[in-house]
């Protein structure tokens, strides 16, 4: 699994001009993508870090001050670029195989006592948001 994690001080997805999942406080935006190979194992890492990673204000975690999570696929993040003009997708898992990882990591983070929101699986999705820092990391199992 993969993942960009950014620090927001909000943010929200929206799907035909409808608000589907936002976070309206500090915390963290988790853009997800899942390989063909990702397993139980690769979900609850990902889940770990989304949660324990000391990358909000003051070197806290998500667990550490509260803070919520909004959780959005993007098989994008396995695009290939090395060859040509247009990104190869193939290392991207299908739906029907990254729809449950991703909302496995959902749930593991939910498990957790954690606020998630959500965007919607396959859907054309707008992201709002307001980076805090500016503050990106990328996350690879």
């Amino acid at each position: 699994m993969r993942a960009v994690l950014q620090r927001v001080t909000r943010a929200r997805v929206t799907v035909a001009e409808r608000v589907v999942g936002a976070i309206e406080r500090p915390g963290l935006l988790a853009l997800v993508a899942a390989t063909h190979d990702d397993g139980p194992d690769d979900v609850e890492r990902m889940a770990r870090k989304i949660a324990e990673l000391r990358i909000l204000p003051d070197e806290t975690s998500v667990l550490d001050s509260g803070a919520a999570v909004l959780v959005v696929s993007q098989f994008t993040l396995y695009g290939d670029t090395r060859k040509g003009r247009r990104p190869g997708w193939s290392r991207a898992a299908p739906g029907p195989v990254a729809e449950p990882l991703v909302q496995s990591v959902v749930d593991a983070l939910r498990t957790r006592g954690i606020e998630v929101a959500t965007g919607e699986f396959g859907a054309e999705m707008q992201i709002e948001l307001i980076n805090d820092g500016p503050f990106t990391v990328l996350v690879d199992t």
